[in-house]
C-alpha cells in the first residue's frame, strides 16, 4: 500500500522511463480522447469536481493508474494506492478508518486499488459502507470483465469507463515525448530512425509501459558516439525485442500487399504459402484479430456452401484470438488458415450478392410482393396484405410455387452453387426445388 499527497514526491531519474514520465495533467495524457478528450463525459466530471466511484476496466499499459492520480491531483484529494495481491481485509479497514477521520476534516480521500478483480468477495465487501457513506472516492482498475469479477452490490456504486488499447499514433507521439523530455532522454541527444520508432511501436500493441521500457533498453544500451550522442543501431532493438524487425506500417502498401498474399495463397488451395505469409504479418506485429476479420470474410466469400463450417472454423479463431492474444493464438490462427485452404472453394455466395446488389441499386422502390407482405392490422388486410400467402410447413414437400421476388425481377437467379464440395449436393437440392416450382 502506498500513500501519496498532492504529487509531492520528486523523479527519480534512476526509475524506469515509464514511471518518470508519468503524466501528472489531463493535457499531458495520451490516449483515451473518448474519455478525456475536451467535452468528454470524464473531463467534464473532472473539471466540474463531481467524481464518483468508478472503475476502469482496460488492457495493461494504457494509463489505468496514471489517470487514478490524475484524478487526485485535480480533486486536491489524499491518493492512497492498494495492491490487490499484498493488502487485507485489515490493512483496508485501517486506511477506511483513517479516510473517514480526514473526510470529518474536509480532505478527499481516493483509494485506488489495482487489479481489483484479485479481490475475493469479503476484500471487495470491505470498502462497501465506505463508499456508500462517501468516506472513499474508489477507483478499482481492472484488466477483466468487471460483470463478471466485482461483487454487484459494490460495482452498482461505481461507474464504469473502458479505457482502449492506445493507438501506434498515441505510441509514436509517446516515444517522441520520451525523447524530448527532460524526465527521459531530453537532455541526451538520440539518434534513432523513425522506422525504428515505428517499430517499437508495433511491437509495443497497445502497451505503453511496454512502449517505454523497450525504448529506455534500446538507448541504454545504443552505441555511445565520440561526441557523447546515443544512437539506436537496429541490431540493438532487435535484441530488446527479441525478433527481427520485421515490423511494417500498417496503414501502408506493404500490409495490403502480404494480406493479399495470405488471401490469394488460400484461395489457390497452397496452405504452405497460406502459413508464410500469416507468419510474415503475426511476427511484424500486426494485429492478430484484424487477421481473424478476413478469415472470416474468406470462409464465405471462396468457400461458402462449398464447406459451411468454414464460416464456424473462422469465427472461432477470431475467438481463440480475441481469449489468449499473441503470441498464443498463432497457433489458433493457423488452423483456421490451413482449414481454408484445404477446403472446397465455391465463390457462388459472393457471385450472388454482387449480382442482386447490382439488381437492387437500379430497382431501389420495387414493392414487396401483397402475398409476403405482413397484414398485422384490418386497413392491411383490407389492402391484400398477406393474401395469397403459401406456409410451406403446411405441405407434405414443405415447399411451394408462391413468388417471393417482385414481379419485374421473377425468374431472376442469384445464387448458382457449384459442384464443389457439399455444395454438388445443394445444387442438387435448388435443382429439384426448382423442378417442383415449376410443375
Amino acid at each position: 500500500m502506498e500513500q501519496l499527497s498532492l504529487f509531492t514526491q520528486e523523479i527519480n531519474l534512476s526509475a524506469p522511463l515509464a514511471s518518470r514520465l508519468r503524466p501528472q495533467t489531463l493535457d499531458d495524457y495520451i490516449g483515451q480522447e473518448h474519455l478525456v478528450g475536451k467535452g468528454k463525459v470524464l473531463r467534464q466530471m473532472l473539471e466540474k469536481d463531481r467524481i464518483s466511484s468508478m472503475v476502469f476496466w482496460g488492457p495493461p499499459g494504457v494509463g489505468k493508474t496514471t489517470l487514478a492520480r490524475i484524478i487526485a491531483h485535480m480533486t486536491r484529494s489524499s491518493f492512497i494506492d492498494f495492491s490487490a495481491v499484498t493488502s487485507g481485509i485489515k490493512e483496508i479497514k485501517d486506511v477506511m478508518k483513517q479516510a473517514e477521520s480526514d473526510r470529518m476534516m474536509g480532505l478527499k480521500t481516493i483509494v485506488f486499488v489495482d487489479e481489483i478483480h484479485r479481490f475475493n468477495k469479503a476484500q471487495q465487501d470491505a470498502f462497501l459502507p465506505y463508499v456508500e457513506k462517501g468516506s472513499i472516492i474508489l477507483i478499482g482498475a481492472t484488466t477483466e470483465n468487471p460483470s463478471f469479477e466485482i461483487n454487484s452490490a459494490l460495482l452498482s456504486r461505481c461507474k464504469v469507463f473502458v479505457l482502449q488499447a492506445l493507438t501506434e499514433q498515441d505510441m509514436r507521439r509517446l516515444l517522441h515525448n520520451a525523447l524530448r523530455d527532460k524526465r527521459g532522454f531530453g537532455n541526451n541527444t538520440i539518434h534513432i530512425e523513425e522506422r525504428l520508432l515505428n517499430a517499437i511501436a508495433a511491437f509495443a500493441n497497445g502497451d505503453a509501459r511496454i512502449a517505454l521500457n523497450t525504448l529506455d533498453m534500446a538507448v541504454l544500451n545504443g552505441k555511445i558516439e565520440e561526441d557523447g550522442s546515443i544512437t539506436v543501431q537496429e541490431e540493438i532493438l532487435e535484441q530488446c525485442t527479441g525478433k527481427k524487425m520485421l515490423l511494417y506500417d500498417r496503414a501502408g502498401e506493404e500490409h495490403y500487399n502480404l494480406i493479399s498474399a495470405l488471401h490469394k495463397s488460400m484461395r489457390n488451395s497452397d496452405p504452405d504459402a497460406a502459413i508464410y505469409w500469416l507468419a510474415r504479418m503475426l511476427e511484424a506485429g500486426e494485429d492478430p484479430l484484424y487477421v481473424a476479420r478476413r478469415l472470416i470474410r474468406f470462409a464465405s466469400e471462396d468457400v461458402g456452401m462449398a464447406d459451411s463450417q468454414a464460416l464456424q472454423t473462422a469465427v472461432a479463431a477470431y475467438q481463440a484470438c480475441h481469449f489468449n492474444g499473441m503470441p498464443e493464438c498463432n497457433v489458433n490462427l493457423t488452423q483456421a488458415v490451413v482449414y481454408l485452404s484445404m477446403a472446397p472453394k465455391s465463390n457462388a455466395l459472393y457471385m450472388g450478392y454482387e449480382r442482386a446488389k447490382r439488381d437492387a441499386e437500379k430497382m431501389l422502390n420495387e414493392p414487396v410482393p401483397l402475398q409476403i407482405r405482413n397484414g398485422v392490422t384490418n386497413l392491411m388486410q383490407e389492402l391484400h396484405y398477406g393474401e395469397g400467402y403459401q406456409y410451406a410447413h403446411d405441405t407434405a414437400e414443405k415447399l411451394t410455387d408462391m413468388e417471393c421476388l417482385p414481379a419485374s425481377l421473377k425468374g431472376r437467379e442469384y445464387y448458382t452453387p457449384t459442384n464443389q464440395g457439399k455444395e454438388a449436393q445443394i445444387s442438387e437440392r435448388l435443382r429439384q426445388i426448382k423442378e417442383f416450382k415449376n410443375l
